[in-house]
């Protein structure tokens, strides 16, 4: 892993975030350098901030800082990170003080925007050479919750769909270590998500309607600590269902957002 990173001159600075939806913690992704470009500067944790500054400065400054979505855990330090590197500019597609607002296709430095809605609406990926920085997409280790909105599972589906048609050689992934074979976990994250839908409609077949019988049935293999995250994802497949003219009458839907929230901060 360490050498497909060096050969691309990227460097890993993980923050010390652990939990249920962090994982090993919140990966910030440093490019290049003279100067570098930074994607995900991170939550707001001072050790971070000043690991991902150090970084930085070793690679001859800050050009640019790009945003996959505006969760605190990835977006948090964004700030911080500016105001350490002299005030680079900001891409994001939502992210509140950025200075340049990024759509599907756009270019920012040595970054290309895909829009990879779904885990957030206003998620991006950043693709540089054959390397992607997925953000909350994709992740090494685990499968990730999609948002509830209109269009958001369809929309996410055809963005996995979109990556894999890109001749990617690594994945930058938002938690866990870098993936060197794309095309394979992006197969299995489609897979992964098919089967749900599958399971699902076996499960609406079967007469059930209630949120909590339908995460016991379909989404039993979640530990407690990511109920409400498969919660949300149930919620998504169901506005699917909808869209697609499958949704039979009497289900209930899950309450969006959930009481007390559901993103993490850090």
């Amino acid at each position: 892993m360490a050498d497909a990173l060096e050969r691309r001159d990227i460097a890993l600075v993980a923050a010390h975030n652990p939990g249920p939806f962090t994982l090993d913690g919140t990966n910030t992704w440093v490019i290049g350098r003279d100067p570098c470009w930074i994607v995900d500067p991170g939550p707001a944790l001072g050790d971070h901030v000043a690991a991902v500054t150090a970084e930085a400065r070793r690679r001859g400054g800050v050009a640019g800082i790009a945003v996959t979505h505006d969760h605190g855990d990835h977006a948090g330090a964004t700030q911080a990170v500016r105001d350490a590197a002299g005030g680079p500019p900001v891409g994001a597609a939502r992210w509140d003080g950025a200075d340049v607002r990024l759509a599907d296709g756009d270019g920012f430095g040595p970054l290309r925007v895909v829009a990879t809605p779904g885990h957030a609406t206003d998620h991006l990926a950043f693709v540089a050479g054959d390397a992607c920085f997925t953000g909350d997409a994709v992740l090494a280790h685990s499968s990730v919750f999609v948002a509830p909105d209109r269009g958001a599972l369809r929309g996410y589906l055809a963005a996995l769909e979109r990556l894999l048609e890109l001749d990617l050689a690594l994945l930058c992934t938002g938690h866990g270590p870098p993936v060197t074979d794309p095309a394979a976990l992006l197969h299995r994250y489609i897979t992964h998500r098919r089967d749900r839908e599958r399971r699902l409609v076996a499960a609406l077949d079967a007469g059930l309607r209630g949120t909590d019988e339908l995460l016991d049935r379909v989404w039993g293999d979640a530990p407690a600590s990511l109920r409400l995250a498969a919660m949300a994802t149930l919620a998504a497949h169901l506005d699917k269902l909808e869209e697609d003219g499958g949704l039979p009458a009497g289900v209930q839907r899950p309450p969006w957002p959930p009481p007390g929230g559901l993103r993490p901060v850090v």
